[in-house]
């Protein structure tokens, strides 16, 4: 019997099955925030939505509660004081524990068919989710809306299509004959069923609360299991509002809504309370390398899916079209303050300089240009304050202070605050450039979040390409980029990706900058080396979550 919420959301699911196979652009949510798309209300509902949050107790009805607690301070400087509910763990867990039996029970397909109804509601949500996402990580408008909203959902539901695909290799029941010569064959029923690991926690990060809490949230849920999303504890709301729209969806097709759960706090032995539980099965993780080795390291109950910090990079040896090369670092710098863990971090230029377009250029009139290019991309308040946004935590304040003190490098260009004037408290920076030489790589060799950046000067590009491929193997990296001319460098920076086991973008210019990963397409992260030991998405991401119990009778 076809299930009909599944039939209901086909189309969505083909096209999503089908964009995992060829790798071809395919998006089930529309990017633009646009009324003709959404409806022509959707923009002020939203935006009351949010508002309607503000200054109040947001009731989940979750069990074990005791209290409330909130405290999320906007990096826009906006009063956001919701409270959320307190509930104790044990509780969440063995209400997450009793619900999965329900779960379990609608197969493969009813699982599949309840995601793909709570990722429709959530895309209608997306004005409300995009205004939370913003005020509470500091992201400009646009990229709140399309990161935090159809983005996030559509990687959701790359998560939902490979559960989908693994579960459905399995059947359901097969007769197992084995021939016996001249005596009647060996006949056997077998019975399969897929049954979820155990409860997965989904450990939120401050920056992108949806947009890397989504895979891991529908990978654990459309395998069969109970989750608990702990977020992080100054990026609540858009989690808040995510939970309580997957419980209402649950509720209303008969499956205990407890069966997803918010976890808020602040006390880190809590999580790490929740983490090590021995019901829970998954841990998914975004976040710095303190915490997330810790989880890998003490979670020996669970699998942990852990993206961790590292340092991206460029190899610059030469360009056909430097203007666009330089605008597109540019924008790669600037885009959200450097605050993305695809952001680049160190630029390695050869100290004998590169050719282009417009004659040799040397190590120090890179430097130079691309100071001028940063200057250039974000001299309109406009620009600078859709593209920037605004810094997220005060630490990550306080590294742009220390960049820029010329310890850590000479300053080639120096951060400024900015002023908005739609949120006069905003704190809001622009990018430190520094130079520095390859061997000094205490300076360089680190994550150092937000818009801070090196360009280091190397002996020449293959010193570039060997640093590289070393970065990446000791220290990790989602993202790293070549510009050259040159096939023989092209083919050579290649090969040391495959190594070192990161992905590469060769000679962008427009259009797309190294920070973009698009679901169904790129693999966001490979699993193979420090910075993630798992991808957004493959097979693995979603196949260990599950397990075949089988059952077998003769006939």
């Amino acid at each position: 019997m076809s299930n009909p919420l599944l039939e209901k959301h086909r189309a969505t699911l083909d096209g999503a099955l089908n964009a995992i196979h060829t790798r071809g652009y395919w998006s089930a949510f529309n990017e633009m925030p646009s009324p003709k798309v959404y409806g022509e209300t959707a923009p002020d509902d939203g935006k009351k939505a949010y508002e309607a949050h503000l200054g109040q107790q947001f009731v989940l009805d979750q069990p074990g509660q005791s209290g409330w607690v909130g405290g999320e301070q906007s990096p826009y400087g906006v009063d956001l004081n919701v409270q959320y509910p307190v509930c104790d763990i044990e509780a969440l867990i063995a209400a997450g524990e009793k619900a999965m039996v329900g779960w379990q029970a609608a197969g493969a397909d009813g699982r599949t068919g309840l995601c793909l109804e709570i990722l429709s509601r959530l895309n209608q949500q997306s004005f409300e989710l995009a205004h939370s996402v913003m005020m509470t990580t500091g992201q400009g408008w646009m990229m709140a809306f399309q990161a935090g909203a159809p983005h996030a959902q559509d990687r959701g539901l790359e998560a939902v299509a490979y559960a989908y695909r693994e579960q459905k290799f399995v059947p359901r029941e097969a007769t197992w004959e084995k021939p016996q010569g001249k005596n009647p064959p060996l006949v056997m029923k077998k019975h399969f069923q897929i049954v979820g690991r155990g409860v997965g926690v989904v450990v939120g990060c401050g920056t992108f609360p949806t947009w890397n809490t989504y895979p891991g949230l529908f990978a654990a849920l459309a395998t069969g299991n109970a989750v608990i999303a702990k977020p992080h504890s100054n990026a609540i709301l858009p989690a808040a509002i995510t939970v309580r729209t997957i419980r209402a969806v649950l509720a209303e097709n008969g499956i205990d809504p407890n069966l997803v759960s918010l976890c808020v706090t602040d006390q880190r032995e809590t999580t790490q309370k929740l983490v090590t539980h021995k019901a829970v099965k998954s841990v998914d993780f975004t976040g710095g390398n303190v915490f997330g080795q810790w989880l890998i390291d003490n979670c020996r109950q669970a699998q942990v899916y852990a993206e961790l910090a590292g340092v991206n990079n460029i190899v610059i040896d030469s360009t056909d079209s430097y203007k666009k090369m330089l605008g597109n670092l540019a924008f790669t710098l600037s885009l959200y303050s450097g605050q993305m863990c695809t952001t680049s971090q160190a630029i390695l230029v050869p100290t004998g300089g590169i050719a282009t377009d417009e004659g040799h250029k040397s190590y120090d009139d890179v430097c130079t240009d691309l100071a001028m290019a940063v200057t250039g991309f974000l001299a309109k308040p406009e620009v600078a304050h859709a593209v920037l946004g605004a810094i997220q935590s005060a630490d990550t304040l306080k590294r742009i202070e220390e960049a820029g003190s010329g310890k850590l490098g000479k300053v080639i260009l120096a951060s400024t605050k900015l002023d908005n004037p739609e949120f006069p408290k905003a704190e809001v920076r622009t990018p430190v450039l520094l130079a520095c030489d390859a061997d000094d790589e205490a300076k360089y060799m680190e994550e150092r979040f937000g818009p801070i950046s090196f360009i280091v000067k190397v002996a020449d590009t293959r010193a570039a390409i060997a640093l590289s491929e070393h970065i990446i193997s000791t220290h990790g990296a989602l993202t790293a980029g070549v510009y050259s001319t040159k096939p023989e460098v092209i083919d050579a920076m290649t090969a040391a990706t495959w190594r070192s086991k990161v992905a590469l973008s060769i000679n962008l210019a427009e259009g797309i900058i190294v920070n973009h990963s698009s679901a169904y397409s790129d693999y966001h992260g490979t699993g193979g080396n420090p910075s993630a030991n798992a991808s957004y998405a493959d097979s693995a991401f979603v196949a260990n979550r599950f397990r075949v119990v089988q059952r077998r009778y003769h006939v």
